[in-house]
């Protein structure tokens, strides 16, 4: 079915039905809130989107291995309806349910070609039903042969950046309910930015504003948010490229967390001095840091995601890049192991099932990793310095929080005519009672060099009248206590 025939078809039912449409819907349009009528548009008239954002890191992936999908042909037909359907069993089960029992209920766009603009998932699911289950298995009494649709008075080649648009609008702000593979937030960013500046790369230290405005606008998103999805995409491109998968981005599924991670520690230590990184470091280490983190992306379902967090997350103290010398313990075995692993065999890029494939590949690289043992080196070297790190954090968390107790007392300001009070004085001295406690159950020895001080400190003849006696009371108690303490050593 051609797109003139398509057209021709569409036109008909919209002439025929204009002035009793099936009903009414608004649609943000060309910066304006249209009503628009809608219309029941036979299956066999509409086309799917292949670069619907809910599967495009799919499609992009498939293209990169030269196999395009022809989207007007039966084939690209169902490889379509295939990735609709994987990219949320679930919940596609649960709306074909409705839909079967309902109807379809949520109104979606085509334009006027029949490209569907919102509601590629729907339409799926309703031709799913009406081929009695290819994809879910399952039979349903009731079919629809039709899709309620509004119609845009465009082909999607007249107007795309509108429809772009459009698309964005409904499918990654209005439809989040659903979700989304979490990869497609990100790469749908960087294709919007592309296609909106007309540039091939991104750089992100001159980025478009005006740009990164409109992608915010059309994705519900603040505009910070944007920057870091880009941020992210661009880490999450070098890190394909390091593993030989340029474009494939279906092998960037469940990593989200740790490329957020990984693109928030490149940003604070590139080229700056954080306090959060080992003293003296280089932008040569924050690479030595970006490449062993993409091994460990690698094999991420082999292992608790939050341990990757061990490597570069938090204050200096929590992690191995805090501290020089588990950092490059750490490092020098990662380069061990990573040195005897056998050689990688070439990857198949005409594979039928390129995913497996390459999960099989990252799989045999984790596995090659036990070298006959039952655990990982890359695991065992993680949890090795994990324990360093603990063992290093407890050793110095009193050194730390006594200086800490330094720096408080010393902020007070003891000129001030509150700090002779009473009260005051009585928590001073509480104070002092309970660092004397704990000298004396560490170091007794300690405890009397600290008296010595102070009683050679006293100015005998600055010592007021009234107190003498009671001064020579106390120094005869100080002998008495001295001499039963030297007998009884």
């Amino acid at each position: 079915m051609n797109k003139e025939f398509r057209i021709q078809k569409i036109q008909e039912i919209i002439e025929r039905n204009q002035s009793d449409p099936f009903g009414k819907q608004e649609i943000p349009w060309e910066d304006d809130l249209i009503t628009m009528n809608v219309y029941k548009i036979p299956l066999n008239l509409l086309v799917y989107n292949k670069y619907n954002g809910r599967i495009l890191s799919r499609t992009k992936s498939l293209e990169k291995q030269n196999r395009n999908i022809d989207e007007f042909s039966n084939e690209g037909r169902k490889i379509i309806e295939k990735l609709l359907w994987n990219s949320k069993i679930d919940a596609n089960k649960k709306t074909q349910k409705n839909i079967a029992d309902f109807g379809q209920q949520k109104i979606g766009i085509i334009t006027r070609d029949g490209i569907i603009i919102d509601g590629n998932r729907r339409a799926m699911l309703l031709n799913d039903i009406q081929n009695d289950g290819a994809l879910s298995g399952k039979k349903f009494n009731k079919k629809y042969d039709y899709f309620k649709a509004v119609v845009l008075p465009i082909t999607l080649l007249e107007n795309p950046l509108e429809i772009e648009k459009l698309e964005t609008s409904f499918q990654m702000g209005e439809d989040k309910k659903l979700g989304y593979n979490a990869t497609e937030k990100y790469l749908k960013a960087k294709e919007l930015y592309l296609k909106l500046t007309g540039k091939i790369v991104i750089d992100l230290k001159k980025l478009d504003n005006v740009a990164i405005g409109k992608i915010a606008d059309w994705m519900g998103e603040a505009e910070g948010e944007i920057i870091k999805y880009l941020e992210t995409m661009a880490v999450m491109d070098e890190y394909l490229e390091y593993v030989e998968y340029d474009g494939i981005y279906t092998q960037l599924d469940s990593r989200e967390d740790q490329f957020l991670f990984l693109t928030k520690w490149l940003n604070n230590f590139y080229g700056k001095n954080s306090n959060r990184a080992f003293d003296g470091y280089t932008d040569g280490d924050v690479d030595d840091l970006q490449f062993l983190a993409f091994d460990y992306l690698r094999f991420r379902n082999e292992y608790d995601g939050k341990e990757f967090r061990n490597i570069a997350e938090g204050n200096q103290e929590n992690h191995f890049f805090g501290n020089k010398e588990i950092w490059k313990s750490f490092l020098d075995k990662h380069k061990e192991i990573v040195a005897k692993l056998p050689k990688e065999a070439e990857i198949d890029f005409n594979s039928p099932n390129l995913e497996a494939h390459l999960n099989a590949r990252d799989s045999l690289f984790f596995e090659s990793s036990k070298f006959g043992n039952k655990t990982s080196a890359f695991l065992d070297n993680l949890y090795y310095h994990k324990t360093s790190i603990e063992y290093n954090r407890a050793a110095e968390a009193p050194e730390k929080n006594i200086k800490n107790a330094h720096r408080a007392f010393d902020a007070i300001k003891q000129n001030h005519k509150n700090f002779s009070k009473p009260e005051i004085q009585d928590m001073v001295k509480e104070l002092g009672d309970r660092i004397f406690n704990s000298l004396q159950k560490k170091s007794p020895s300690r405890v009397l060099s600290h008296i010595i001080e102070l009683l050679e400190g006293i100015e005998v003849d600055k010592i007021p009248f009234d107190e003498v006696q009671e001064v020579q009371d106390k120094t005869k108690k100080i002998q008495q206590i001295g001499y039963q303490i030297n007998k009884n050593i």
